[in-house]
């Protein structure tokens, strides 16, 4: 299942009084496509006061340090209802000059042509992100990039080595893709079978591996109803029949992987690259026996970006402080201080996410870290929880047997076409 960036979630007790000396770092000339850089704009970011008010009014401090004459209003957002509240400002024409925004978020702001197309006004952008993160912010059926990406964060594997040795698992070769996976389902459920590797069912996310297209390039209609998805599906439903899945994966009781995993009850799961402590932590047993590897196939990309009002009455000072706030420094300062990553190319050498110190726990970190490289969003933004529940039941239904999978996708797909067709 996708899942946003949660810092309040990401953050640790220990951060709770920040002390870390950030801002600076940029002292080049600011590519804002013109403008002079001065007067007031407006920071709008979410959910990141009380605990990192510290660090903001730092970060905002050094900017107007660098740029005399600028002034910033910060705003911080609560949690919850935020994508409700950036909707009303945009409506209202309230929306902060500087704004931070999910992809998702930021989607129907760029349809309704609220947001500024960064690339326009900033040729550097591809000399100073990863390309995942800018794709981010590239969305179907509209041209250019709509913020600058700020911090990420992906997924990786995590394995059970003591369930691995014992079921004739080699826990120094686990699987790297889809098809690796089901073939060592099917070994480990053969010399144990009351053990299981396998413990989630497929989602739209699954299906774009198989190379399926979720969504039409142009973004108008969804057509994943594919042989290669029905293919994979049916891959899902003979696992299942085999008695390579628990059977809670498909009823109204499942925990989700990461908590099976957690009680002892599966031998993988995927989480965020911080997850061994906690792990240990629920589960002291497993403390010594969780490694970690790259997500099967192509990892996930999760990403925060800071969006520029269209409407801003002080553009040039807007794009050059979204631009301070995501150089390569001030991310890095940031991401030593929670649970995230930077998203500059610059980033790449910093022996903080870089370099192990040897632990499980340092190997996961450094193994998302380099996983960004290549990291894609597989699951299109278009899709809303609703989409994404209709499409697992029907996926549901075939890998229980009720009916075919190309009956299941062709199903969901028409009814996902409706629901895009309502929010047009």
């Amino acid at each position: 299942m996708r899942r946003r960036i949660s810092l309040a979630m990401a953050a640790s007790a220990a951060l709770l009084a920040l002390t870390a000396c950030t801002g600076g770092g940029q002292t080049a000339p600011v590519q804002t496509g013109g403008g002079e850089i001065t007067g007031e704009v407006s920071l709008q970011t979410w959910s990141l006061t009380p605990k990192f008010t510290d660090f903001l009014n730092e970060t905002v401090a050094a900017f107007e340090k660098e740029y005399p004459g600028t002034k910033v209003k910060l705003i911080d957002q609560p949690g919850d209802g935020y994508s409700d509240k950036v909707l009303t400002q945009a409506a209202s024409g309230t929306l902060p000059d500087v704004v931070n925004l999910p992809p998702d978020f930021a989607l129907p702001l760029v349809g309704q042509k609220m947001l500024l197309d960064v690339s326009t006004v900033d040729p550097t952008l591809e000399q100073t992100y990863i390309p995942g993160s800018l794709a981010a912010y590239q969305f179907r059926g509209s041209e250019g990039t709509y913020a600058y990406p700020w911090y990420l964060n992906t997924d990786v594997n995590y394995w059970n080595t003591d369930k691995l040795e014992k079921c004739g698992l080699d826990p120094a070769k686990v699987p790297a893709t889809t098809s690796e996976l089901f073939e060592q389902a099917a070994i480990m459920h053969e010399a144990c079978p009351k053990e299981y590797l396998l413990s989630r069912k497929p989602g739209l996310g699954d299906l774009a591996l198989s190379g399926a297209p979720i969504l039409s390039e142009d973004g108008t209609k969804f057509e994943f109803n594919t042989p290669e998805a029905a293919a994979l599906v049916d891959q899902y439903a003979q696992a299942f029949q085999k008695g390579l899945m628990p059977s809670s994966v498909l009823s109204s009781d499942y925990l989700g992987n990461s908590l099976l995993f957690t009680k002892g009850e599966v031998a993988w799961t995927t989480g965020g690259a911080t997850s061994i402590p906690d792990f240990e932590r629920d589960n002291p047993s497993l403390k010594g026996s969780v490694v970690a590897s790259p997500a099967l196939d192509i990892s996930p990309l999760y990403a925060q970006g800071l969006s520029v009002s269209a409407n801003s009455k002080n553009q040039a000072t807007a794009v050059a402080l979204a631009k301070w706030m995501t150089n390569a420094k001030n991310q890095a300062a940031f991401a030593h201080l929670v649970n995230v990553f930077p998203s500059t190319i610059e980033s790449a050498e910093d022996p903080f996410f870089s370099k192990s110190d040897g632990t499980a726990s340092s190997d996961s970190k450094v193994i998302a870290f380099k996983a960004l490289e290549t990291a894609k969003n597989m699951q299109p933004y278009e899709v809303n929880s609703a989409m994404s529940d209709y499409a697992g039941q029907q996926i549901a239904l075939a890998i229980r047997g009720d009916i075919s999978s190309q009956d299941a996708l062709d199903k969901a797909v028409e009814r996902l076409n409706e629901m895009l067709e309502r929010q047009k």
